[in-house]
């Protein structure tokens, strides 16, 4: 995909991964709608990246919001090529001590979210689908899932959870929407340096950057139109002494 004067929505945007995709997309061309919940993370971004970036507050937890938002964002541009599905959390806690609160929002956050997203974007893309023939693709969906989604982590059974249905969920919709020529792609990263659960753990020297995952995520998005990445398993080096 030829990202230049292309509409994207990126959820979680105000931070980690979600701000580094937005500023790639932005720097190839595109035009990018930032979700998130905070206002003034939102519009300090929108500061940075200028005309390219459209902040929309939304909770990807409430369906109707979010339909709003990409409907929005989807007249606003006059087209919708790339949905980013990256807003996620997750707490950590023994499977007998883990509130239930705690165990929902993982799930609301990071797999309903994805899928209230999902089902927004989907028809602006299959109407782009009719409208631009076989040789070009018609959208494309970025799940941005985690190492999580396929292994399991002792005090992270939510969150685990989650991520293991956003993999079901992404190679679904991959299979079910290929022939409408929309591309799914669902990205698995090990450590990132971000504020993961909101701990104050020490930091992992070996993490990977939120740029780097960015980067996969354009070099999903920029594959030839006749190849679908369809997953892409992301790890640290590990440091050298």
């Amino acid at each position: 995909m030829h990202l230049h004067d292309t509409a994207a929505v990126v959820t979680g945007a105000s931070r980690g991964i979600g701000l580094a995709t937005a500023r790639l997309l932005a720097d190839a061309g595109a035009h990018v709608y930032g979700l998130a919940r905070s206002t003034d993370d939102l519009e300090q971004i929108s500061q940075t990246l200028g005309d390219r970036f459209s902040p929309v507050v939304c909770d990807v937890t409430d369906a109707e919001a979010v339909r709003r938002a990409i409907d929005g964002a989807a007249e606003d541009a006059g087209r919708l090529d790339v949905l980013v599905n990256n807003a996620g959390l997750g707490r950590f806690g023994d499977v007998d001590a883990l509130a239930v609160d705690d165990w929902q929002v993982q799930i609301d956050t990071n797999l309903s979210g994805a899928f209230y997203c999902t089902r927004a974007a989907v028809p602006h893309m299959k109407r782009q689908g009719e409208e631009r023939g076989r040789d070009e693709t018609a959208g494309f969906v970025v799940n941005v899932a985690s190492i999580a989604g396929l292994i399991g982590n002792p005090q992270l059974s939510a969150y685990n959870a989650s991520k293991h249905g956003l993999r079901g969920f992404s190679d679904a919709i991959m299979k079910e929407l290929r022939p409408h020529g929309i591309k799914v792609s669902c990205l698995y990263p090990g450590s990132v340096d971000t504020a993961f659960g909101g701990d104050d753990k020490d930091p992992n020297p070996d993490a990977m950057s939120p740029e780097s995952i960015a980067a996969t995520v354009l070099h999903v998005l920029q594959a030839p139109h006749s190849t679908l990445i369809s997953e892409v398993v992301l790890r640290p080096m590990v440091g050298r002494k």
